[in-house]
């Protein structure tokens, strides 16, 4: 079970990424572009994904955690019920949706920042 504090916590850990409003609630953004925002309905992210395809797997992999509305058709972007995802699966979804928004100068940046954390540890 993840909460709003789960989200904000996570999502701001993510390279590059700051907090603002969109739509009357909090939101996230890497760069210019938004890739999570809490719901007006309590309890729900909006979440981007890379794509449709994307978004189908998890509506048909996890429905418990994952659903959409009509207002989401065509859009790559997937509801997801705070209280039927551990965080760690939180973390998964937000750094997915982070790497579907970001830039490739971020991803690149990031990337070789997470590289160089893995070599450092492998000495």
């Amino acid at each position: 079970m993840s909460s709003d504090d789960d989200v904000r916590r996570l999502a701001l850990a993510l390279p590059e990424t700051e907090e603002r409003t969109a739509y009357g609630t909090p939101a996230f953004y890497v760069g210019t572009k938004m890739f999570a925002r809490l719901h007006d309905e309590p309890g729900v992210l909006v979440c981007w994904r890379a794509d449709l395809g994307e978004r189908e797997a998890l509506l048909q992999g996890e429905p418990d955690a994952f659903f959409t509305t009509p207002h989401y058709d065509g859009h790559p972007s997937v509801l997801v019920r705070l209280e039927e995802v551990t965080e760690a699966r939180l973390g998964e979804v937000l750094q997915e949706a982070w790497r579907a928004r970001a830039t490739k100068r971020i991803l690149r940046d990031a990337d070789t920042d997470t590289d160089a954390d893995a070599d450092a540890d492998a000495h």
